[in-house]
């Protein structure tokens, strides 16, 4: 069975992710959505926040699964039995980092694959940053997240 991992902070997930995560799943027998417990980034929610966020708006997609890891990415991926790492690309300025994470993990696991989506250019903007900044000011993000992650973040606001 060939599966991805697709891994991030998730905080929020946001419509963008899903996009990417659905089209993996045509590409995929199976794709773990891996939310990262921690990235060096604060987060808005807690990882089972996170994780149950991810869950409700991926709900809808058969081969798709939603996992918390703690640790390395490329031993997650391991224990998953992951042969690809997939990661989105919005623009031109997020190549360089990724080219780097991409060039780290294949030197901490040979096997593992590096694997870049661009978004539908509907959600190229969107990035969890800017919803989670949009929110605190008090604009309205549902255009940019599934209903569920909007209601989590206008309680969080409140």
């Amino acid at each position: 069975m060939t599966a991805a991992i697709y891994p991030g902070t998730f905080d929020p997930i946001t419509n963008g992710h899903t996009d990417l995560v659905r089209r993996a799943a045509r590409l995929f027998d199976r794709v773990v959505v891996g939310v990262a417990a921690h990235s060096g980034k604060s987060t808005f929610f807690d990882l089972e926040q996170r994780v149950e966020l991810a869950c409700t708006a991926l709900s809808g997609i058969e081969n798709v699964e939603v996992c918390g890891f703690e640790g390395l990415l490329v031993e997650f991926a391991r224990k998953q039995n992951a042969l690809v790492i997939l990661r989105g690309l919005r623009a031109v300025s997020d190549f360089e980092f990724e080219f780097q994470l991409a060039s780290m993990n294949r030197k901490l696991e040979p096997t593992l694959e590096s694997m870049f989506l661009t978004p539908a250019e509907e959600y190229a903007f969107v990035s969890s940053s800017l919803v989670r900044e949009v929110a605190v000011l008090g604009g309205d993000v549902s255009a940019f997240v599934d209903p569920a992650v909007a209601a989590a973040l206008s309680k969080r606001m409140r």
